[in-house]
């Protein structure tokens, strides 16, 4: 009988049984390919056969792909006074080598995109494939991509701390790039989190773990059934994950309680207080703005100020938010859709829809775009009306994303 297949269990022994590998002499990209191997050959084999001891038995398949490639490789011979003896079979001690891998695929020498690339490859075991589906590039292209991060930080050496930022901006950037292909990288990001909170003891960790649940816990609600965007005011709450919802105010409350106060515990208690209210009517608009106001202090970021307008022109009206806004450079992304929201509010609908539709135009998905042109179409036809060439069109206003319906960064 075939055994159930737990992908996820295989996936979270990559960094543990690579870390054997590189501590046994294999240099990190050569290890990283056997590892890749050794999954593939999993995938096939532990169906119908699963073993008994599963690390172990990805180390033995791993170091011998490793060793085979070593031997056929005759610019690496010289090497082989390291590998040619394989190590008797046996438990493998229990090294946790999770958090160098982290630092390692963070190295401050890769590009963004590269480090997320290599991430998603050597701590989360995703194959070249999968990474490529999800990122919408070709499989070379990604393939190029990781084997120039890999050979970029082959000569690295574990033996100095890591900058926990750094991993922490790649773990950002894995959940802010979508949910497109076979892996749901915003689900891959949350999992690789919880491992670096099981290896890390930093506020900002739980911090950014937080903010990851309190977002993932409104995805159901964050698209319509035809596939369109749907704004946070005008989300169905009754359809976000409640529990998810309890297990990041937690998450946050634990790291605010440390006293070590950072950019992802603010985003988490602006995300945790759209979370609390029942009705978009009762969120507590004063309260974000504070908080927005400790992320500005804290990171300087453009685009938290951009969200900070969009708040402040709920807390205390549309054209406090205008002035705020007005302050910021207007080649931001979403900068024009947020001036369209703030003038609309403020009953210049004209301008608005010609800023809507000038946005729609901007907007980096098709779903942006679509939902930024109808909220043009929508405007342009009810001021029509108003001109008493129909009925006026008295049906609610819709919004646009408001600030973090997205992490700060614009995920949609």
């Amino acid at each position: 009988m075939t055994a159930p297949f737990d992908e996820a269990l295989l996936r979270g022994l990559v960094p543990g049984v690579l870390g054997v590998l590189v501590r046994r002499g294999a240099d990190f990209a050569a290890a990283e390919d056997a590892v890749q191997e050794a999954l593939v050959e999993a995938v096939r084999t532990w169906p119908a056969d699963p073993p008994r001891d599963p690390r172990g038995w990805l180390v033995t398949v791993s170091w011998r792909r490793f060793l085979d490639a070593t031997r056929a490789d005759a610019a690496r011979r010289r090497r082989e006074d390291v590998v040619d003896e394989e190590p008797a079979s046996g438990p493998v001690p229990g090294v946790d080598d999770t958090l160098h891998l982290y630092f390692l695929c963070a190295h401050p020498s890769l590009t963004p995109s590269s480090a997320v690339a290599l991430t998603l490859r050597a701590v989360g075991g995703l194959t070249t494939r999968q990474i490529a589906q999800a990122h919408l590039v070709p499989e070379a292209t990604m393939a190029q991509r990781i084997s120039r991060a890999k050979r970029t930080v082959s000569g690295v050496r574990f033996d100095r701390p890591g900058d926990v930022a750094t991993v922490l901006r790649v773990l950002y950037l894995v959940f802010n790039e979508g949910y497109s292909g076979d892996v749901d990288l915003a689900a891959e990001a949350v999992r690789l989190t919880r491992q670096l909170a099981a290896v890390v003891d930093h506020p900002e960790v739980a911090g950014l773990l937080a903010l990851m649940l309190l977002h993932s816990a409104r995805r159901a609600a964050r698209t319509a059934p035809d596939g369109s965007l749907v704004p946070l005011a005008e989300q169905d709450r009754g359809r976000w994950d409640t529990a998810v919802i309890t297990e990041g105010v937690a998450a946050l409350q634990a790291a605010l309680a440390r006293d070590r106060l950072g950019e992802y515990q603010a985003q988490a208690a602006i995300a945790a207080l759209h979370a609390d209210a029942r009705t978009a009517a009762e969120t507590d608009w004063v309260q974000i703005v504070e908080w927005y106001d400790e992320l500005v202090r804290l990171t300087d970021s453009p685009v938290a100020r951009l969200n900070r307008a969009v708040a402040v022109g709920e807390a205390d009206g549309p054209r406090a938010g205008l002035a705020a806004l007005a302050e910021l450079d207007g080649s931001l992304p979403r900068h024009t859709a947020v001036a369209a929201h703030l003038h609309e509010r403020d009953g210049d609908l004209a301008t608005a829809a010609r800023l809507y539709a000038l946005a729609g135009e901007r907007a980096p998905t098709l779903a942006e775009r679509d939902h930024l042109t109808r909220q043009a179409a929508r405007l342009n036809t009810h001021r029509g009306r108003s001109c008493g060439w129909a009925r006026v069109d008295r049906t609610r206003n819709p919004r646009i994303q408001g600030p973090d319906d997205g992490m700060s960064g614009g995920a949609v």
